[in-house]
């Protein structure tokens, strides 16, 4: 009965020392992951308490794109006039083009990764302003979104078809009619601007789409959202598989029928509900 109160006292010993080492262990390789961060405040002695807000400029209009971007911030009309700058610099500059790039290789990317069928109803539906064709020659005008642009402006300038296309946007569209899939274009444009808008798109150096959807009169009162929705849906119901969705608005690539994927391309100029 000794030695077994022994062994049971050793026992109960070994397990205390075990766990103590365990903690020990534990503690010791945690990661400090707030120690000296820069987003900490230095003068706090309470390492948790994060910096005030800076109040540079720049700082707060790129929050201001974040915030657009991710669709965090809805229903704006115009860009805030202390971001004007900001947003020409982004636009004109090499980051607009860096981004848009990302979008099209991470495009590029998911359509090699697909099977396709090979029965020609794979598809994939574009946007056409600011995601196919750019009109920053006109937004140069407007302040860059600083100043509201009306359809009545934006129709005259649509229907000089100079619209420039994006890079960026014309790479993967090209590499996705290489890859088999069908390209149906579906833009906010009205029905009665569909010459004009062919004709720009060729001289862009688009062709061969399957379909190009606008605006019938009875659309004109829809929000992006119900319209683009329900023109997708047609595409499915016509026995079309959409395999990627790409807009540069989130109104192009929310409601129903959206796609397998979809893919979101920047734009601060402007917000379409």
């Amino acid at each position: 009965m000794a030695s077994l109160s022994l062994n049971h006292h050793n026992l109960l010993l070994l397990l205390f020392l075990l766990f103590s080492c365990s903690l020990h262990f534990t503690t010791a390789i945690r990661p400090q992951v707030f120690e000296n961060s820069d987003w900490i405040s230095e003068e706090s002695t309470d390492k948790w308490k994060l910096k005030e807000i800076p109040q540079d400029p720049e700082h707060n209009c790129e929050a201001w794109r974040f915030g657009v971007e991710t669709n965090t911030l809805r229903y704006w009309s115009v860009v805030p006039s202390e971001c004007v700058e900001y947003v020409k610099n982004y636009m004109v500059g090499n980051q607009y083009l860096m981004d848009s790039n990302t979008v099209a290789n991470e495009s590029i990317v998911y359509a090699n990764s697909l099977n396709i069928s090979g029965d020609g109803k794979d598809v994939w539906v574009f946007d056409v302003d600011e995601t196919l064709l750019s009109n920053l020659p006109l937004y140069s005008v407007y302040n860059y979104g600083g100043t509201e642009l009306d359809d009545e402006a934006f129709i005259k300038w649509a229907d000089l078809a100079e619209d420039p296309a994006l890079p960026a946007s014309h790479r993967l569209y090209t590499h996705l009619l290489h890859l088999g899939f069908k390209i149906f274009l579906l833009t906010g444009r009205y029905e009665y601007e569909r010459n004009t808008t062919e004709k720009n798109l060729i001289q862009a150096g688009y062709h061969s789409w399957e379909e190009l959807f606008l605006r019938e009169p009875d659309e004109y009162e829809m929000t992006a959202v119900v319209y683009k929705s329900e023109r997708r849906s047609k595409i499915e119901k016509d026995g079309f598989r959409i395999r990627g969705n790409s807009g540069d608005q989130w109104s192009d690539l929310s409601g129903y029928s959206i796609g397998d994927r979809t893919f979101k391309l920047p734009n601060p100029m402007y917000f379409i509900a």
